[in-house]
Formats: C-alpha cells, structure tokens, sequence
C-alpha cells in the first residue's frame, strides 16, 4: 500500500461505508473492518475499482476480547502505518436494561467502548512517533443527552466516550495527532433496522434524518480543523445547546417524556 493508509471498523455499511467512500476519495488506501466478510468484500471491489485505491479486508469481531491485539500485530508486522483511525463499529440494543442478559450488555460494552479504547491506545504510538494522525471517534448526540429505558447503555457509552475524545485531545496536543469525537443525530443507515426499532422511527420528521456521506465529509473536515467535537447538521447543534441550558431536572423530563415515543423500553 503506497498512498497514505486509514482504517475504518464497521466498515461494511452506513457511517462506516460512507467515512470508507470518503477517503478513498481522498487518496487514501483503506483497511475495512467489519464481521460480514462477504459484505467486506463487495464493499473492497467496488472502492477499488471506483476510486483506484487498494483495500485489505480484516474480518474481525470486536466483541471478542481477544480481536484487536491481533489485527494491529498484523498490521505491523507487514509494515503497514495507520495514518487515520476511524472507530465506527457499532450497534444498539433495544428493551430496558433488565430485559437483556449481562452477556449481551459486554458484548456491547465491548463493541463501543473497549475496542475503541485498544485500537487507539495500540495505534496511537506510531502515530506520535510519526508526528501525524487523525483519530476519529463515532460517537453520538446521545451522548449529551441521559437516556430513557431503551437506551440506557447506549448513552452512557457515547458520554464516555465524548469525554475521553476530550482527554485524548488535549493529552495528544501538540504531537500532529488531532482527535474528533463525531456525534451526529438520527442518520439514515441500517443502524435501527439491525436494533428492530425501524417501525418506531417512522414518526421522526424528516428534517431530522441526517445523510451519511455528509456526516463523513463534516467530520472529516472538523478533524483537520482541530475540532474536539463535529455535530452535523443545525438542528442537532441547537438541540444540544438548548439542552446544556436547562436545569438538569427539566432536561430528564423533556427526554423522557420524547423518547419514549421511539425507543422500545420493554
């Protein structure tokens, strides 16, 4: 691989496949990370002979605790220098807290937070050493927000998340490595057809519904700009703002009493 090189987890599809299209657009050759190996595949072919880049398929799942020291070992042991870090894989779990079992919740845990965690503590190094990086974070508004039953987990997650986007950033200071916590809204991609919640988002207002190429490009471009945080679209950045405004109390029960119109709290 010749051309500067970014690796992308959950690359097979929606954020992931867009942020995939995006550097390849770029000039960047990728490494697309995902557990559908078919869909790694086809997704592979198609940037290749669209864009002309070069693609390696990992097919890896990260909720194994055991699957990123192994990827990364095997990146650097053909020689291969992840410039961009993309950690997009993700998912949701619908019903409240209770109604899943704990097994399924460290999964999750695992998926969204402690893979993200390793892949950037094993490739932030040679970033350093090297003097230039882009990590990128997918995190979400929902990480802004306290969670009704039905996303309990979720948010908490994407809160943590947004706060060691923060640390990271201000401890990679300096170095040539920028960090960017992505927080988009509602996105159009089959985030909530895999969770079973797809009937439920019928009623959100179009204006609500972000375009996933979009989401990408901005954070693309509020990562090169030394942005902590990239909320596309005004909508969600004016939500935001109004929610940090109110009294936490006020801010619990404008959530609860919307949330529960689209999120599964059995």
């Amino acid at each position: 691989m010749k051309r500067p090189l970014a690796l992308i987890t959950g690359a097979s599809s929606g954020i992931g496949l867009s942020f995939s299209r995006e550097l390849a657009t770029r000039g960047y050759d990728l490494i697309l990370v995902a557990r559908r190996e078919e869909r790694l595949k086809s997704v592979a072919a198609d940037l290749s002979h669209q864009y002309g880049v070069e693609c390696r398929i990992e097919v890896v799942d990260l909720a194994n605790p055991d699957a990123v020291k192994p990827l990364v070992d095997r990146l650097l042991s053909d020689g291969l220098e992840i410039e961009v870090l993309i950690n997009n894989a993700g998912y949701g779990l619908s019903g409240s807290f209770l109604s899943r079992d704990w097994e399924e919740h460290e999964d999750f845990l695992r998926v969204l937070l402690l893979s993200v965690c390793e892949l950037t503590h094993r490739l932030l190094p040679g970033m350093k050493e090297r003097g230039k990086g882009r990590i990128i974070q997918v995190s979400s508004v929902a990480g802004f927000i306290p969670g009704t039953a039905g996303h309990t987990l979720y948010g908490a997650v994407k809160a943590a998340l947004n706060l060691f986007t923060e640390c990271l950033a201000l401890e990679c200071k300096n170095s040539g490595v920028l960090v960017t916590a992505l927080c988009p809204g509602f996105t159009l991609t089959e985030f909530h057809d895999v969770n079973g919640t797809r009937a439920r988002m019928s009623g959100i207002p179009g204006f609500m519904w972000l375009n996933s190429d979009r989401v990408a490009r901005e954070a693309l471009e509020d990562c090169e700009r030394g942005e902590v945080y990239c909320i596309p679209g005004i909508f969600y950045r004016t939500l935001i703002r109004a929610l940090e405004l109110m009294p936490a109390g006020l801010r619990r029960y404008f959530v609860a009493s919307s949330g529960s119109s689209y999120r599964d709290a059995s």
